[in-house]
C-alpha cells in the first residue's frame, strides 16, 4: 500500500489530538481531584459512587435521627430527675404533716405546697419537644393535662382527654393503674430495619402520682369532713407511711420513677451504641468512595509528565514529517 504525505499528516495529526485529550483528562483530574469529571468518563465508577452517595445519605438521615432520638431521651430523663426530686420535697412535708401538733393554719401552708407541687408535676408531665408531648404515648399532639371544667364538677382533670382525675378526690391505686394514654411506642429508625422506643408511658406514672398528691391534698383539706386527717389517719391512707418506711405508698411512686429512669439509661447506653455502629460504617463508606472516586495524585502527576514528555516528541517528530512549502523556500 502506498502511504502518501497526506496519510502522514492525518496520522500524525490524530496522535496528537490523541495525546492533548489524554492529557487534558489527566489535567480535569488533577484540578478535580476525581477520577471522572462525568458519568461517561467511567460508568462503573459512576455507579459504584451512587451506590456509596446513597449510603452516606442513609447514614446522615440516621445522625438525624439519632439526634431526635437523644432530645427525647435526655429531656426524659431530665423530667424523671425532676419528679423524684419533688417526691423527696412531698415526703418531707408529709412527715412534718403528720405530726399532730401541727396548728391548722401550719397544715393549711402544708398543702398549699403539696399543690403547687402537684401543679408542678402536671407541667413535667406535659414536657415538649418541638410540639411533641413526651409522656402522652401515641397521642403525642395532646398534653397528658389539661384544664376541664364538666358540668357539676370543680377542677377536672383530664389526662389525655380519656381519663378524669378530680382534684381532691382519692383514686385508688387500682384505677390509677389503668390511666394511661393511648397504648403504642413512638420508635424511631436509627439503622437499616431498628428502630429505638423514644417515649415513657407517663400516664401510667404521672396518674399514679397525680392520684398519689390528690389523696394527700385530699387528707390536709380544713373542709374534709369530719375534718383533717390526724396523723395515724394519714399514716393509714398513705400505706402505713413512716419516716423509714419502704413500702409505703410514697415509696411505691418513687421506685416507679427509679425504674422508669433506669429504662430510660439502659435505651440511652443503647443509642450510644447505635451511634458507635452509625460513625463505624460512615467511616468505611468514605474509605470505599475515595478509593473509588479520589484520583492519585503521584501516580496522575506521573502519567501528565510522561504524556508532555511524549507530546513533545510527537511534535518534533511530525516536524519532520510534514514537507516544506513553497514559503520555506522564499527567503
Amino acid at each position: 500500500m502506498r502511504v502518501t504525505q497526506s496519510m502522514l499528516s492525518n496520522n500524525m495529526l490524530l496522535n496528537l489530538n490523541n495525546s492533548y485529550g489524554k492529557m487534558s483528562k489527566l489535567q480535569d483530574q488533577l484540578n478535580s481531584g476525581s477520577k471522572i469529571t462525568r458519568p461517561s468518563d467511567d460508568p462503573v465508577i459512576a455507579v459504584k459512587g451512587m451506590g456509596y452517595r446513597r449510603d452516606l445519605g442513609e447514614v446522615e438521615q440516621y445522625s438525624r435521627n439519632m439526634n431526635e432520638v437523644n432530645n427525647w431521651l435526655d429531656s426524659s430523663d431530665e423530667s424523671l430527675n425532676q419528679v423524684g426530686e419533688q417526691m423527696k420535697r412531698v415526703r418531707e412535708l408529709v412527715i412534718q404533716a403528720a405530726n399532730d401538733t401541727n396548728t391548722p393554719d401550719e397544715r393549711a401552708k402544708i398543702k398549699t405546697e403539696i399543690d403547687q407541687i402537684r401543679q408542678q408535676l402536671q407541667d413535667v408531665a406535659n414536657t415538649k419537644i418541638g410540639d411533641r408531648y413526651i409522656f402522652s404515648g401515641t397521642n403525642t399532639g395532646k398534653p397528658l393535662f389539661s384544664d376541664a371544667t364538666p358540668p357539676n364538677a370543680d377542677g377536672t382533670k383530664i389526662i389525655n382527654a380519656d381519663y378524669t382525675l378530680y382534684d381532691g378526690t382519692a383514686v385508688p391505686s387500682a384505677s390509677a393503674d389503668k390511666l394511661n394514654a393511648p397504648d403504642g411506642n413512638v420508635q424511631i429508625e436509627v439503622y437499616n430495619g431498628i428502630q429505638l422506643k423514644v417515649n415513657t408511658n407517663g400516664a401510667d406514672l404521672f396518674g399514679n402520682v397525680d392520684a398519689l398528691m390528690g389523696k394527700i391534698s385530699n387528707l390536709l383539706d380544713p373542709a374534709r369532713l369530719p375534718g383533717p386527717a390526724t396523723g395515724s389517719e394519714i399514716s393509714e391512707a398513705l400505706g402505713g407511711f413512716k419516716t423509714d418506711s419502704k413500702s409505703d405508698d410514697i415509696t411505691n411512686i418513687h421506685n416507679k420513677i427509679l425504674e422508669a429512669q433506669a429504662e430510660v439509661g439502659a435505651r440511652q447506653n443503647r443509642v450510644e451504641l447505635m451511634e458507635n455502629r452509625l460513625s463505624i460504617r460512615e467511616l468505611g463508606v468514605t474509605k470505599q468512595m475515595s478509593i473509588n472516586e479520589d484520583v492519585d495524585y503521584s501516580k496522575a502527576i506521573t502519567e501528565m509528565v510522561t504524556s508532555e514528555s511524549i507530546h513533545q516528541a510527537a511534535l518534533s517528530v511530525g516536524a519532520k514529517i510534514i514537507q516544506q512549502t513553497l514559503v520555506d523556500f522564499i527567503r
